[in-house]
């Protein structure tokens, strides 16, 4: 019951809290300005993720208890640092070194004062349990790099959000299943927020997340996921809801930002370009090229999410030797087709396109140039000074 009631607050301050944010945000004229990487029309309101933290922190501490709040105390804690890094960032932009310290901070506390990290590999490669300090140090690149994975998927309308919602839909189901309750409520809370946001946010959106929004659910999914797959790989099958392929299980839960960030890496080192310089060729800058939708490309790369964790959740007792080479194989097939849809959609609307020598033309026989014409009647009301 108190997770419910968690989701529905936090859902109502959301809902209420969003339009507010929206008008300060105006007033204040902190608005994305469209151009270059930014394929929105207008001038949209961003931090929008102020909203969200807010509703989502409410609804916890009203339906946490004591002792859940004890249990998940780093976590929270941590998710507060990674706030207001994402907001200090959303005001005053900060270096690439500032940030990556500021998101080790609430690494630090998830990894080494809750001990929320990759364990092992659960039997992948023939590895059960890694050292310490081996498992710290792979926890941390794994945090800091699917943190900023899913802060680069947000690009657009109604995207990071809809799939932030499945994947904590999916965490908040098995995390109750598997008896942490305590984590099972921060899913679904978190939820809630978010589905108020998507209202405002959903195509065309009046509002975007911004890193304070895409930082701090980045952070808090890649945590849970983490979790999940610890837990799920090193759990007794009578404990809960266990999967054969954690590690399928985890990758799938962060299937499109694990690809896009993969894939533009990949791209742009071959073409010798720096690996960290934004541009257009993210997962969902495609997709709108191919004459999609905001909202199309959200529900699409939603429900490409869906079937990958249907496929690595219910692969029939399939362990990750066997699920992790076809979920790899599956994800670039896909891309690659979407890449070859895309480039045949740019050619025919090139075809298809009047050349600029026609369109000038055309528009000269319609739009005929004329000569001025003085009017016979306008120095009639002058008049003759004779001096």
């Amino acid at each position: 019951m108190n997770i419910f009631l968690s989701l529905l607050t936090s859902f109502f301050l959301g809902f209420l809290i969003t339009p507010v944010v929206v008008m300060v945000l105006k007033k204040i004229n902190m608005t994305e300005v469209p151009g270059g990487r930014k394929i929105h029309v207008g001038y949209i309101p961003s931090m929008g993720g102020v909203a969200i933290m807010l509703s989502s922190f409410f609804g916890l501490l009203a339906w946490l208890s004591f002792e859940q709040i004890l249990e998940t105390r780093y976590f929270l804690v941590a998710l507060a640092i990674m706030f207001s890094v994402g907001l200090r960032d959303d005001l005053i932009e900060l270096s690439a070194v500032q940030k990556l310290i500021g998101q080790c901070i609430p690494a630090f506390f998830v990894i080494i004062m809750a001990d929320i990290r990759v364990s092992g590999f659960y039997g992948f490669m023939g590895i059960y349990e890694l050292p310490y300090f081996v498992s710290v140090i792979i926890s941390f690149f794994v945090l800091v790099v699917l943190t900023n994975s899913f802060n680069l998927i947000d690009g657009s309308d109604g995207l990071a959000g809809t799939l932030a919602v499945i994947t904590l839909s999916f965490l908040g189901w098995w995390f109750y299943e598997a008896n942490l309750i305590a984590y099972s409520l921060i899913s679904f809370t978190i939820i809630g927020g978010i589905i108020a946001f998507l209202v405002y946010n959903w195509h065309p959106a009046k509002i975007f997340m911004g890193d304070t929004g895409s930082l701090s659910l980045g952070f808090a999914l890649t945590v849970l996921v983490i979790l999940f797959v610890d837990k799920n790989g090193t759990m007794a099958p009578w404990e809960g809801a266990k999967t054969s392929a954690p590690i399928a299980a985890g990758a799938a839960l962060m299937i499109i930002p694990i690809y896009d960030t993969l894939r533009i890496f990949i791209r742009r080192a071959l073409k010798g370009k720096s690996p960290f310089k934004p541009d257009k060729g993210h997962v969902h800058h495609f997709l709108i090229r191919m004459g999609l939708r905001h909202d199309q490309v959200a529900l699409i790369l939603g429900g490409v999410k869906c079937l990958f964790i249907a496929f690595a959740f219910g692969a029939f007792g399939a362990s990750d030797h066997v699920v992790l080479p076809i979920m790899v194989i599956a994800a670039v097939s896909l891309g690659l087709w979407m890449d070859q849809q895309t480039l045949i959609h740019i050619k025919n609307n090139c075809m298809n396109s009047p050349a600029i020598s026609e369109k000038q033309v055309f528009k000269a026989k319609i739009i005929p140039r004329k000569k001025p014409v003085i009017s016979d009647k306008i120095f009639d009301n002058n008049k003759i000074n004779m001096n």
